[in-house]
């Protein structure tokens, strides 16, 4: 077995890993690339959890924009992870991965209540674990529901990915040429440079667990597996520099 710096994370996925390079929808093909790096980490012996985005099947801030009210387009939105969580469960199947999906809001026919001691259990199953229907609350973006379940189930490690971005930048690399990549910074610095690592409640949540963060480029070859061994890749974001 290879040995892994981490036992134990939680891999956030937004809705934009799932639509490939729509997008929208989802594309099958980037949902198997991504459980067979999910299964090879795996095997490795680290246990992960996953944590899915909406974005690429509904985004409920233009809906509400184009006049919706806000709370039922939150709803609307938990619906949509919860599709994402059942087409990444399908590729782990697919891949002989026992998997788990867990849901904050109610759809029993295909999925488990989320109940952390259970969760937990899986986990020390060797089963994958999805989370699905953000924290199951409204104004609580998937991002803070990725930070919350990494730290009720003590995973070492938030792994945040990101699409054709290899880490954290001072600016938008996809639009400024001049933009500089952090490669080691701290919650507290992440949140006073308001930087897009994500939303500033999961940040603070982060801070205030010593969670570590790891941003990172899923579409990089081994990119999972190089995080998951302790490899420099991403930017990390910790308590200390």
């Amino acid at each position: 077995m290879t040995t892994t710096q981490y036992k134990r994370v939680l891999l956030k996925l937004s809705g934009k890993a799932f639509s490939g390079e729509a997008d929208f929808g989802i594309d099958t093909s980037a949902v198997a690339k991504i459980a067979k790096q999910i299964k090879q980490v795996m095997e490795m012996g680290t246990g992960v959890a996953i944590m899915v985005g909406g974005g690429n099947i509904w985004r409920g801030a233009k809906a509400e924009q184009h006049g919706m009210d806000r709370v039922t387009a939150d709803y609307a939105g938990m619906l949509a992870t919860v599709i994402n969580a059942l087409a990444l469960q399908d590729a782990l199947e697919k891949e002989g991965t026992t998997t788990r999906t867990m849901s904050t809001i109610g759809v029993q026919q295909v999925a488990e209540p989320y109940i952390r001691r259970r969760a937990i259990r899986h986990l020390e199953k060797g089963r994958a674990v999805i989370f699905a229907g953000g924290t199951g609350n409204p104004y609580m973006t998937t991002d803070t529901a990725a930070a919350l379940r990494a730290i009720e189930i003590e995973a070492e490690v938030l792994l945040m990915t990101k699409n054709k971005v290899d880490g954290i930048y001072s600016a938008d690399p996809l639009k400024y040429s001049n933009a500089k990549k952090l490669d080691k910074l701290t919650h507290l610095e992440a949140l006073n440079m308001h930087l897009e690592v994500m939303d500033a409640t999961a940040l603070s949540l982060c801070l205030e667990n010593k969670l570590p963060i790891i941003v990172f480029d899923l579409q990089a070859p081994h990119s999972l597996e190089k995080v998951v061994k302790g490899e420099p890749i991403g930017s990390l974001v910790s308590s200390e520099k």
